[in-house]
């Protein structure tokens, strides 16, 4: 109840509402988070994900970058733990019981497919659910690049991964094919198949960009933010120049694997130096950002210079 100037007592408004409500949440939580049994819950959700994801989802090339991600991502969320605490003020108990609720069914789900993409998803957004409803909209903010950087632990699906690789695939197969064409190589394509003498080989969804792409923009945006914080702009545009770099490093890649082929057969195109030209190529990719930094780096210092005179 509010209490008007003459002491009587009024009707609560729904702003009232709105803040015992709050206070309410707040109460409940800091009952759950001192209680063991809260603790568990977390765990038992999130280890089986964790160890889901370590067996089946991070031993792949499409999710190489997941365990520097999960490395770094504890350290953000550490580095800006003494912030969101003190800036936490506890979220609308609907919307946190909304969001859990289907968080949770959505895991329940995940645990009766056995998908493990679908379960990390929804382990992830179990937690921010819970971050929310502890700290509401004022934690999310100051953990926002630490809770967008965690989507890199989700792996792609990869019917997805098939999907959004195949226009790539083609375009690096055809770009290929019309060099080594007009250098006067024997070769030719047929979709993702790159013919050349006696040899066929396959674009695999490796070779298409997406891989690196999703690992050096993971990289990528962690560098940027670390050094960039304050400049969003800046962020944005050397973002944007990740997706040309992956597709011109796997058209090099490719390239390299079609001559390699033709002159030292299948077996030597298939063996170690395959692996080592796509690591080798996330290398010049990586290094291919860092140039880009420097350049622009130097030529906003300079027109700032320029600016200041």
């Amino acid at each position: 109840m509010a209490v008007d100037a003459a002491g009587n007592a009024s009707p609560q408004g729904p702003r009232d509402l709105r803040v015992v409500a709050q206070q309410k949440m707040a109460t409940l939580l800091r009952a759950f988070r001192r209680n063991p049994i809260f603790w568990l819950g977390v765990l038992a959700i999130t280890v089986p994900t964790l160890f889901s994801l370590m067996t089946r989802g991070w031993n792949t090339e499409a999710a190489g970058h997941a365990p520097i991600v999960f490395g770094t991502a504890i350290w953000l969320f550490a580095l800006h733990a003494a912030r969101a605490k003190a800036a936490a003020v506890p979220g609308s108990p609907a919307l946190t019981a909304v969001l859990l609720g289907l968080s949770l069914l959505l895991y329940l789900a995940s645990t009766i497919t056995g998908l493990t993409e679908v379960q990390a998803l929804a382990t992830y957004l179990i937690l921010v659910s819970l971050l929310y409803g502890v700290g509401g909209g004022p934690m999310l903010a100051v953990l926002w690049f630490p809770i967008l950087y965690s989507i890199f632990l989700v792996p792609i699906p990869d019917t997805f991964i098939d999907i959004g690789t195949q226009p790539v695939k083609i375009g690096i197969s055809n770009a290929v094919v019309g060099l080594l064409s007009t250098l006067g190589y024997p070769v030719a394509s047929s979709g993702v198949s790159i013919f050349i003498g006696q040899f066929e080989l396959l674009i695999a969804a490796a070779c298409a960009g997406l891989n690196s792409l999703i690992s050096l923009t993971a990289i990528g945006s962690f560098y940027v933010y670390l050094r960039h914080n304050a400049s969003w702009r800046y962020t944005a545009v050397l973002l944007l120049a990740i997706f040309p770099i992956a597709v011109f490093a796997n058209f090099i890649r490719v390239l390299f694997l079609v001559l390699l082929t033709y002159y030292g057969g299948e077996a030597m195109a298939q063996g170690f130096l395959h692996e080592f030209a796509g690591l080798f190529m996330f290398v010049v990719a990586v290094g291919a950002i860092f140039l880009i930094d420097a350049g622009m780096s130097r030529l906003m210092g300079a027109s700032r210079t320029g600016e200041a005179a």
